[in-house]
């Protein structure tokens, strides 16, 4: 299995030592005010990669650094009034991930620092002036997963060749996926396939996002990044296996879960990268000053255990090109 390795990192260095060129004493121990979407119990894989990069630039939690975490449970609706807590708190830096926890803690305060681990179309959701040039109080880094929905189908047909129909799962509450599957009609048709937009919001939906892809015969599934369905990747992976559908989806996180293919961006690699941002802050940076960075990486990543379990075969040429091979 060749593996780009970053989640045996998560686990490992959690646990380790800090590295050399430790950051240095502050005065006082800083204290970052951490929004997360999700649940304490069922966390996205996205702040496990943030505590990492904190341990890579020398902050041990509870010594050097405080880290104040507002758990949304996956209720979005609860976002604002966690972010207004966390404001109240006083404290040096705000970080968090996604588009609700980015403008929770937007809505709740124009001058605390905010960094975003990694969210989708920062710019295009008004949250920023430009890449470049921030212009206010948050940066931070930002996925663009729809840009390569066309190359993911391209990439699935050339994996099965044979697939006809394919249903797009997405979660309705991220605004970027509203073009979705529009914007990859042109590609859909010179592939012969056709699309199926289906939704969910919450793991309670996935059955019936599943019986709906039964209903439009679906005989393949891509899922578009969220941070529900990284969350509970497992669960839909699992379903996705049950109702023998091969899918394709964001991120090698999806892909280690049990999705047959995965392109795209890894999250936890761009919110690990996020933790340099908060120590620049802390520094007396400001966020006008630094620029949004975007995802740069996209490993393919094959599951071959999946791929005996539904029976199917994938190309040697494709096998060759993938960065990641999960055997």
């Amino acid at each position: 299995m060749r593996l780009i390795g970053l989640a045996v990192a998560l686990a490992v260095s959690l646990f380790a030592a800090p590295l050399a060129g430790e950051a240095q004493p502050l005065g006082k121990i800083p204290k970052v005010g951490v929004l997360e979407p999700t649940s304490q119990q069922r966390l996205a894989p996205c702040i496990f990669a943030f505590q990492l990069g904190l341990r890579h630039l020398g902050y041990v939690e509870g010594q050097t650094i405080l880290l104040d975490y507002r758990y949304g449970e996956g209720q979005l609706d609860r976002l604002p009034a966690l972010a207004g807590e966390l404001v109240r708190s006083a404290p040096d830096v705000l970080w968090t991930h996604s588009i609700p926890g980015a403008l929770a803690l937007k809505q709740a305060t124009t001058t605390l620092p905010i960094v975003v681990g990694v969210a989708i179309d920062l710019t295009e959701m008004g949250l920023a002036e430009s890449l470049a040039h921030p212009g206010g109080n948050l940066t931070g880094l930002e996925l663009r997963p729809a840009d390569l929905a066309g190359k993911r189908l391209q990439l699935f047909k050339e994996a099965l060749p044979t697939i006809t129909r394919v249903a797009i799962l997405v979660d309705p509450a991220w605004t970027a996926y509203t073009s979705i599957p529009r914007v990859i009609d042109r590609d859909a048709r010179t592939l012969g396939v056709q699309l199926q937009r289906v939704e969910a919001r919450a793991p309670a939906a996935f059955e019936a996002a599943f019986a709906a892809m039964d209903r439009g015969k679906a005989d393949a599934l891509m899922v578009m990044e969220s941070e529900v369905f990284a969350a509970h990747r497992q669960q839909l992976q699992a379903l996705a296996l049950q109702h023998r559908l091969p899918s394709m989806s964001y991120g090698p996180h999806h892909a280690e879960a049990g999705s047959l293919l995965a392109y795209g961006a890894d999250p936890r690699e761009l919110c690990q990268r996020s933790a340099a941002f908060v120590h620049k802050i802390l520094r007396g940076a400001k966020p006008a000053d630094l620029p949004i960075e975007r995802a740069d990486k996209f490993p393919l990543v094959v599951n071959l255990k999946t791929a005996k379990a539904l029976r199917l075969t994938i190309p040697q040429s494709l096998l060759l090109r993938a960065d990641q091979v999960i055997e």
